[in-house]
């Protein structure tokens, strides 16, 4: 089985919350549907109709779980929560799928994580000795947990008190039998939008499941905010000592959906300044402006605009593949890539073609793209990436490989580039990323973003990497060793 994006940094999982409305679980379907880039191994949705949960998780697509009116007519209720959890390879099981669901002495309470936790290991281990038996290896659940053992009065003190023990980025979507709860992590890493429609509040991950559905925007959650809804209208509760954001920089260049808004910000306009801005750094002479599909389209048109030069659908994407092939033999598996992407040959044959990429991590795919390229007639093939090296893993929701694997970790500019096959090779400066997101540049006494996968800079402290425990980390994806 080949893992098509496996060249790729993958955001984890994205979800979705609404309170009151007649049509819960739909339009937590719905926006879970938006959301299907942030997650495709696995989604699901608890709903509270008055007097008891019900829940429906299933491995796949959104579509594949949630299309049937029956499952929709199954899930009673006025509110309701949603997931999608990221595809890894490994074991996959429902018992990890969320939205996670626990009874407590004052009810049920379900809830959705997207992120990691950074002292998941050392709080499961301190649980454990507690007498608390884990029923999945999500380090989400050490949440549930925590909240189980505090002492404290109401859910919403019991949730702030399991908070202020966690380590790492997370943006949650909780909902009680009377309240929907939103949380950010104090530093904002991860996102999380409130939004209306036809009355009633919605929480999700991105601005795009607000569209798909005619909702409208309110606002974000601010760092270290915990937003609760219930019937008396929305609390703001302020929970953390303030903390400058650091939120997550490769939203903007990557993860997010480009018709989105974060941060305030549209993804598609800010992705096209980074072209700009990466020509203007290092423009070169070319025939065509070609973007590998789909994420590097933005960033290409922005580019060719700010270069002057032509801009052409050199690649053309296969939109009908799914994220896995099942190879029949060995023979063809080098054909993998060109069931995803094929050249245009008519558009290429005899011209200098620079492509623009948002990123590189491994490189296997850039190789393979700049191969394809190659055969189909261009006479030069330079590579302009949308985003500086990556350099060093992340541990705060991002599937990223080691940094034996990360070819910007063990080459240097000039050896990526004869890796890859290209003429040239050049990635926008860190400083340039931040002009293009509307900063002066990067300061590195107080950066704006969480950069670290470019820049070493790791913002929330990596207590199980530190200890040693990052091989057996517990994440939303993985099974432990």
């Amino acid at each position: 089985m080949i893992e098509f994006d496996d060249d790729k940094l993958h955001e984890e999982c994205g979800v979705f919350g609404i309170y009151r409305h007649s049509d819960s679980a739909a339009h937590t379907a719905l926006g879970l549907h938006a959301l299907q880039h942030r997650g495709q191994e696995a989604a699901g949705i608890v709903t509270y109709d008055g007097k008891q949960f019900h829940s429906h998780r299933g491995l796949g697509l959104v579509g594949e779980n949630f299309s049937s009116a029956k499952v929709i007519d199954r899930l009673r209720g006025q509110s309701a929560i949603g997931h999608n959890r990221y595809a890894t390879t490994g074991e996959t099981v429902l018992r990890n799928v969320q939205p996670l669901f626990a009874e407590f002495a004052f009810g049920g309470l379900a809830i959705a994580h997207n992120g990691n936790l950074t002292n998941a290991m050392a709080l499961r281990r301190m649980l454990v000795e507690r007498g608390c038996l884990f029923q999945s290896t999500s380090d989400s659940e050490v949440i549930i947990h925590l909240i189980a053992i505090s002492r404290r009065a109401t859910v919403v003190d019991r949730l702030i008190d399991a908070l202020h023990q966690i380590e790492g980025a997370y943006s949650l979507v909780a909902m009680t039998g009377d309240s929907l709860i939103g949380v950010r992590d104090p530093m904002g890493v991860r996102p999380l939008i409130l939004g209306r429609v036809e009355g009633a509040p919605v929480l999700t991950s991105e601005s795009c499941a607000l569209d798909i559905m005619g909702a409208e925007y309110v606002r974000d959650i601010e760092a270290g905010e915990v937003l609760v809804i219930d019937d008396s209208g929305i609390e703001s509760l302020r929970p953390f000592k303030p903390t400058p954001s650091r939120f997550c920089i490769f939203e903007h260049v990557y993860f997010a959906r480009p018709d989105s808004l974060v941060e305030g910000q549209s993804v598609y306009e800010v992705r096209k300044r980074i072209g700009a801005e990466l020509a203007r750094e290092s423009m070169v002479e070319v025939d065509l402006v070609v973007p590998v599909p789909d994420s590097g389209v933005p960033a290409a048109i922005g580019y060719a605009a700010e270069a002057g030069q032509p801009f052409e659908l050199g690649i053309i994407r296969n939109h009908y593949i799914g994220r896995t092939f099942i190879e029949p033999t060995d023979r063809i598996r080098h054909l993998g890539v060109k069931l995803k992407h094929n050249a245009n040959a008519a558009s290429i044959r005899g011209k200098r073609v620079v492509l623009v990429d948002d990123s590189i991590v491994r490189g296997t795919t850039s190789t393979k793209i700049v191969e394809m390229v190659r055969a189909a007639g261009a006479t030069e093939v330079h590579m302009r990436v949308a985003s500086p090296p990556t350099t060093n893993s992340c541990f705060y929701g991002v599937n990223t490989p080691t940094r034996d694997n990360l070819m910007a970790a063990n080459m240097d500019i000039a050896e990526m580039a004869d890796h890859i096959g290209v003429d040239s090779l050049a990635f926008v400066s860190i400083d340039g990323l931040y002009r293009a997101v509307g900063e002066d540049g990067r300061s590195a006494s107080a950066p704006q973003y969480c950069d670290a996968c470019f820049t070493g800079d790791y913002p929330i402290p990596l207590t199980d990497h530190d200890g040693g425990d990052y091989g057996r980390q517990l994440s939303l994806l993985t099974e432990a060793e």
